[in-house]
């Protein structure tokens, strides 16, 4: 039987204890909401122990995911007075070798999110040293452990997940009573890492952990889960069976074990994706929707083959009871999403616009293309964006940051060589190769290097947006300050941001807006770009002209819509995928090795090309018309 929480989690979806989940876990609208949570029970858990003159022990993890908890309880610090003279804390793990100056160690990290800002005493804190000798590494990693139990034991240990369902450093593969230790990296783990090292080169092979046993050991356990590329794996951890290969799915069998998830990492849960297979429910138009194209996948069927009996056969007898025939079902689910597809992303003019993704009217419409990177706008809707310059439309792209960090050292000494040749007298360039060529990528650029690094990232858009036919007074660089550190980490999203981005749409009172809705990372450029907007448009939704705007998201190189969550769909000809393709390719620093090439190892304009044709032949196979390829888009309706 699993221990009741004692904090009182209110979750968006609440738990259920059926026969696929085997882990207790909690699903948040959001990440900021459950972190909050998370922390409170932290906090309370450290005053319990302190009105019991006893010491709290906590466990800490490093990563993205606990960032905001450490916020709040840096918050709670500060304002509450939150004391922590009665915690220890053991972190989970350190790279190895790894200094602890360097700004990608974990000590580093602890001390920026955490440490530096509470009263802690320094005797307290315990990070495993990365830059222990080899000779002395296996007694370390013994000391390390005494440690632990010489201080009572975890009393809360705090967990991430990797896409390998390691905790702390548990690669596939380590066993059940594993301690601390010397591990190799798991590829995968490296290729996660690669952006915050400028390159999966620079990212450490071993790395010292706790152990599966030393974590196990722990009275409390919370692991977190953020965004769609954790749901995967989080639904392999609490559904499937125990194993080595799945490190966390060991948190089976410990007592007092919860995940704490946000929409996107639970949307794979048999209950959220499938919930007609776990219990009887209410059929809303979205779910009819999911689970009719659902369905189609499974019988492998177009939408109107359906029978009455693969309803039946597959936990779905009760939509047929409420809306009587799979006859009906079907005609309404294929005339919907026949509904969805448009050559016409602006409205078509003069034409019936009833069952047509946008209006007709205005037949010309101002248009902004919010673009958090230099290369998103064609990566991800260039065939649209084509679409609506061809009809018309007075189209603005906004280049949300200038995208200089995406740069290599040796794309931008090209360049500087370059103007050096035309320009041989300047002292700022010969500035500039100097530093470049005495430097490593891991180094914080100067500020010149990240003036030329943008100008390069400037030219290749002005080079992409003038071949589908746009002006360049149409084409907007806001370089938003939170992105100007120089430095894969970035600031916060400021009032000065917000103030960027309403000052644009107030010049162009925009009907359209299409903005990228991809939230892979949350703490990743583009949800910042995206909080950025609907700040903004949470400003600005009193405004007259805001009552005719219409909010498009698109997804990046990464991630598609589902086909149920698509309210319209772009097609494209073979000639239009080409087009499309010749854009992206404007974008020279970004491709033959670009920066930030994430766990897919082909270059942008094939992934954008393969998405967008799996994108049509998905609509293909449900029965519609047969298209190269199409882009995909969701309205965005929750600030009107």
């Amino acid at each position: 039987m699993k221990i009741k929480m004692e904090i009182n989690y209110k979750p968006a979806g609440q738990f259920e204890e059926t026969r696929f989940e085997k882990i207790h876990n909690v699903i948040f609208k959001n990440s900021n909401e459950a972190s909050i949570v998370v922390a409170t029970e932290i906090a309370n858990l450290i005053k319990e122990k302190s009105q019991k003159n006893e010491q709290c022990v906590l466990g800490l993890a490093t990563g993205s995911s606990p960032i905001k908890v450490y916020e709040e309880l840096v918050r709670m610090h500060h304002k509450e007075g939150l004391s922590f003279k009665n915690v220890v804390t053991f972190n989970l793990d350190e790279y190895y070798p790894m200094d602890i100056e360097n700004i990608q160690s974990y000590y580093y990290f602890m001390y920026e999110h955490l440490f530096d800002h509470i009263d802690i005493l320094p005797e307290n804190v315990h990070i495993p040293d990365g830059k222990i000798s080899s000779n002395g590494l296996y007694q370390y990693c013994i000391d390390y452990e005494m440690k632990i139990k010489e201080a009572g034991g975890l009393d809360f240990q705090l967990l991430g997940i990797g896409r390998t369902g390691h905790i702390g450093f548990n690669e596939p593969g380590s066993h059940y009573n594993s301690g601390t230790r010397m591990i190799t990296l798991d590829h995968i783990t490296r290729v996660d890492a690669a952006p915050s090292f400028l390159g999966i080169e620079n990212v450490p092979r071993k790395a010292i952990t706790m152990g599966i046993a030393t974590v196990r050991a722990a009275k409390r356990i919370v692991l977190l889960g953020w965004g769609q590329h954790k749901a995967s794996i989080i639904k392999e951890t609490i559904e499937g069976n125990i194993s080595s290969q799945v490190p966390a799915t060991y948190l089976q069998e410990h007592q007092n074990t919860t995940f704490v998830l946000d929409t996107e990492a639970g949307s794979e849960l048999t209950r959220n994706k499938t919930p007609w297979l776990v219990s009887s429910l209410i059929w809303t138009d979205a779910l009819k929707n999911k689970a009719i194209i659902w369905l189609c996948e499974v019988t492998q069927k177009s939408i109107l083959s359906l029978t009455d009996k693969d309803y039946n056969d597959n936990g779905m007898s009760g939509l047929l009871v409420q809306e009587g025939s799979a006859y009906d079902l079907n005609i309404k689910m294929f005339n919907k999403l026949q509904h969805t597809i448009t050559g016409w992303p602006g409205g078509k003019p003069n034409a019936d616009d009833t069952n047509r993704p946008e209006r007709g009217n205005p037949a010309k419409k101002r248009v902004i293309i919010f673009s958090p990177h230099p290369d998103d706008d064609v990566i991800s809707m260039g065939g649209t964006f084509d679409r609506l310059v061809e009809q018309g439309h007075d189209v603005h792209v906004a280049y949300q940051t200038s995208g200089n960090i995406a740069v290599s050292n040796q794309e931008a000494l090209k360049f500087a060589e370059v103007s050096l040749k035309l320009n041989s007298d300047s002292i700022v360039t010969q500035n500039i190769i100097d530093t470049l060529s005495n430097t490593n990528e891991y180094a914080s650029d100067t500020i010149e290097i990240r003036q030329l690094k943008g100008l390069i990232r400037r030219s290749e858009s002005f080079a992409a947006t003038r071949y589908l036919g746009l002006n360049d007074s149409n084409v907007h660089f806001l370089d938003l300050p939170f992105y100007e550190t120089g430095k894969i980490k970035k600031d916060k999203l400021s009032e000065a941001d917000i103030a960027i981005m309403c000052k644009l749409i107030e010049e162009i009172q925009p009907h359209q807006i299409y903005a990228a809705g991809d939230l892979a990372d949350p703490h990743g450029t583009h949800k910042v770009c995206l909080d950025a907007l609907f700040k903004a448009l949470e400003e600005l939704k009193t405004k007259s002209y805001m009552k005719d705007c219409w909010v498009w998201l698109y997804r990046g190189a990464w991630h598609e819509w589902d086909i149920h969550e698509i309210e319209m769909a772009v097609p494209m000809s073979p000639d239009q995928v080409l087009k499309k393709r010749h854009a992206i390719f404007c974008h020279q620093s970004q491709k033959d090795g670009v920066m930030f090439q994430g766990e897919d190892s082909r270059e942008f304009w094939m992934r954008a090309e393969e998405r967008n044709r799996d994108t049509a032949q998905k609509y293909n196979a449900l029965g519609l018309a047969d298209y190269a390829a199409m882009e995909a888009f969701v309205k965005y309706d929750n600030w009107s």
